[in-house]
């Protein structure tokens, strides 16, 4: 693994030509205002541990081969407490489906599975954050009636708006911001070793 430290900055993940300012950006891209070129779907990112206060993702994590792995990739790179900042499309708006290189299409609650309220699929991942925000952006017309609001001042009312009421009352974008704490040490393994040796059982039969 690289030794390489971003000395507490901010790293900017798949950053294009809008990197955020003063961070360390990485995309795969000649022409980007990337600092370092990487393959995003290929892992360790050439950085120590715990390098980064901050890790975004902007519009990147619904392009990724690997969300789990992704996911857990921010973790390691992150310092205790670090935050990572990750914006997506929401799967009801339009440019998720529109766009053929996004390959996942996520809703609010799509990485609670790396919380304490994991539903009981906490065993897909021992890297754990603590949700230290969610925020739903609406279509114009629901956010001038004040939905948008109501959807992110109750947690319970977004729950029964993603249930019953978001192919009518349409998202645009989901943000989160996730704080990190240590791994789980008590979790089961991760779902991509357990999927591992499985392979590696059927292939010797």
């Amino acid at each position: 693994m690289s030794d390489q430290s971003g000395g507490g900055h901010v790293l900017d993940v798949g950053c294009g030509i809008n990197k955020y300012p003063g961070a360390i950006g990485i995309d795969r891209i000649e022409g980007t205002r990337a600092d370092v070129l990487c393959d995003l779907d290929r892992f360790p990112y050439p950085f120590a541990d715990a390098s980064f206060d901050q890790v975004r993702a902007v519009h990147v994590i619904e392009h990724v081969s690997d969300v789990i792995r992704t996911i857990e990739e921010f973790h390691r790179l992150l310092r205790t407490s670090g935050e990572v900042f990750i914006a997506t499309p929401h799967y009801t708006d339009f440019s998720s489906f529109c766009d053929p290189t996004h390959r996942w299409h996520l809703n609010s609650f799509s990485l609670r599975y790396f919380g304490v309220d994991n539903a009981g699929f906490g065993y897909y991942s021992r890297a754990r954050f603590n949700e230290k925000s969610v925020k739903v952006k609406l279509l114009a017309l629901w956010r001038y009636l004040g939905l948008e609001l109501l959807v992110n001042a109750f947690p319970r009312f977004r729950r029964f708006w993603e249930h019953y009421l978001c192919f009518i009352v349409r998202g645009k974008v989901i943000e989160w911001r996730l704080i990190k704490v240590e791994a789980s040490k008590d979790a089961a393994p991760l779902a991509t070793e357990r999927l591992a040796a499985a392979q590696s059982e059927t292939a010797r039969r």
